[in-house]
């Protein structure tokens, strides 16, 4: 009888060594050449991202200081600073429509008849002479002639809106009707600005950002965007974030410099607005200026 034999298989102790020593050498390759390439990406990416969230809150703040009521920056600090944000606005009626309204017509009558602003008497109601790009709502605000930045937060030159109507086509577009307002005497550029109720003003505040990271590397700060209702008093610091809106995070510094009269000029102000993010020690660094109008 033959016995059957069978044959073992299986690795030597050499091929095992060179299994160690090829995967070793495949190893430290691509410890040094892929992964700087990854490290690399991942980083670009991370900029990438806090690029975009800095661009997006700079974007954000840009809009909202070229569209505040003229003079209603208010700026307490270099991490703060609030305004009035304009809803819509427009030209009011100067004066009388000497070819269509009839005897016995005055300024605030209204009905039939025009309705204008006469600086020497308090205004409650007044005809529209331009398309508005949105229509305001009762209790929404009207503003004429800001010149100084704290009327508008006192309610000196504000007035509610009570209505909002369509008037003969002859008379303008719309027809406000206003809680009584006296319009500054020898005002002649015949302009307002309206106001959402809903957003009477923001602040944007820099909480936390004091140009260091944390044990992440990561900023410390967070910026926020503030909806308050007027205040009449000017801040003196920059008020709590609580209820306020987070527009970037991790923010390592930022820092806000106004200039009423850039240039020596009257008619604008220059407000440069300084923003830096930083996550896992990658940082990025944006900044962008705003002129702000001065002129009601």
């Amino acid at each position: 009888m033959m016995g059957t034999h069978l044959r073992q298989r299986g690795f030597t102790l050499v091929e095992l060594v060179l299994v160690i020593v090829i995967g070793a050498v495949v190893a430290a390759t691509v410890s040094t050449f892929i992964k700087p390439a990854i490290d690399a990406y991942v980083g670009t990416r991370l900029r990438a991202d806090m690029s975009d969230q800095a661009d997006t809150a700079l974007r954000r703040m840009l809009r909202d200081v070229r569209r505040a009521v003229p003079n209603s920056l208010r700026v307490p600090s270099d991490q703060c600073f609030e305004l009035v944000p304009v809803v819509s606005g427009g030209r009011y009626r100067m004066g009388p429509d000497a070819a269509n309204d009839g005897g016995g017509c005055t300024a605030q009558s209204g009905g039939a008849c025009s309705a204008w602003v006469d600086p020497s008497q308090a205004t409650t109601v007044f005809d529209v002479m331009s398309s508005m790009t949105t229509v305001p709502s009762a209790g929404d605000w009207v503003v004429i002639n800001n010149q100084s930045g704290n009327d508008v937060y006192t309610g000196a030159n504000r007035s509610a809106i009570v209505s909002v109507t369509t008037p003969a086509a002859t008379q303008g577009y719309r027809r406000i009707t206003i809680s009584s307002m006296q319009v500054s005497a020898g005002y002649n550029s015949g302009r307002f600005q309206t106001i959402s109720n809903s957003e009477q003003s923001v602040f944007y505040i820099c909480s936390g950002a004091d140009g260091t990271l944390d044990a992440n590397g990561d900023g410390k700060g967070t910026l926020y965007r503030l909806v308050r209702s007027f205040n009449a008093t000017y801040p003196t610091s920059c008020p709590s974030t609580a209820g306020a809106v987070a527009l970037a995070t991790r923010v390592k510094s930022c820092s806000f410099i106004y200039d009423a009269n850039q240039g020596a000029t009257q008619q604008n102000g220059f407000l440069w607005m300084d923003l830096e993010l930083a996550r896992k020690s990658e940082t990025a660094h944006m900044a962008v200026g705003a002129h702000v109008m001065n002129v009601p």
